[in-house]
């Protein structure tokens, strides 16, 4: 006799939201994590731009889940459900600052631990930085060039690109990272930001290009005049880049 489905099966999420390398980040408003009928369902977004995702408890690849923010919730259920599958949880501030993590608990490796002290001393750590930074600036060109159509900024970035290779130091690869930073955001300095027809009349000239980095109240990103630099997490995601 064959057995009827008294059960009916979870649809398959279209996984807008999957972990990278074992890790998953959410940021913006109204973010959610709960469990549902054993699955891990997570949201993020800005207004009508959303993702998410369901993971189940086999196959997920999760590691490690960071929420960018505070605007939304995390259940108990779902902190339960991370550390079931030994998978970390880091809440940040927008600025990066830690406000809250969790995760397994697990024997302390010696052999790590000298490596991260020596790290500055054996030429590991200005290596690692230059790697990463190279992988950074690469992107940036990659975006400058072909989605912002601003050759000269371009051309900059890849000039300090070529000289991280040759950082001799920690201070000269900050340097040649602060200076294609700048070229980098002046290309977003005249993009337009789009709002509904209706409210032109209310939004105030300074609002509608992305405008400078640089906040006139600060002298630095921190406390920006307009929406698109309010955060620099907020800005990639409105503008479609995350992910890229």
């Amino acid at each position: 006799m064959a057995a009827t489905q008294t059960v009916s099966h979870l649809p398959k999420s279209s996984n807008f939201l999957t972990p990278r390398h074992g890790a998953m980040t959410l940021f913006g408003y109204g973010i959610r994590v709960y469990v549902d009928r054993g699955h891990l369902i997570v949201k993020d977004g800005i207004g009508s731009y959303r993702h998410e995702a369901r993971l189940p408890r086999v196959g997920h690849g999760l590691r490690r889940l960071v929420v960018i923010g505070s605007d939304g919730f995390v259940s108990l259920a779902a902190l339960r459900w991370l550390a079931d599958q030994d998978a970390s949880f880091v809440m940040l501030e927008r600025d990066g600052s830690v406000l809250a993590t969790t995760g397994p608990v697990r024997p302390s490796d010696a052999r790590l631990r000298r490596a991260q002290a020596l790290a500055n001393t054996n030429g590991v750590a200005l290596e690692t930085s230059k790697e990463l930074i190279r992988q950074k600036l690469s992107a940036q060109e990659q975006l400058a060039r072909k989605r912002l159509n601003d050759a000269r900024a371009a051309d900059l970035i890849a000039t300090n690109k070529a000289a991280v290779d040759e950082a001799n130091s920690i201070e000269a690869l900050r340097l040649s990272e602060s200076r294609a930073a700048y070229a980098y955001w002046s290309a977003w300095r005249n993009v337009p930001v789009i709002f509904p027809k209706k409210d032109l009349s209310r939004v105030p000239e300074h609002w509608q290009r992305f405008g400078a980095r640089i906040s006139p109240l600060t002298g630095s990103p921190r406390l920006s005049v307009n929406p698109p630099n309010a955060s620099s997490t907020i800005s990639t995601r409105f503008w479609n880049l995350r992910r890229v």
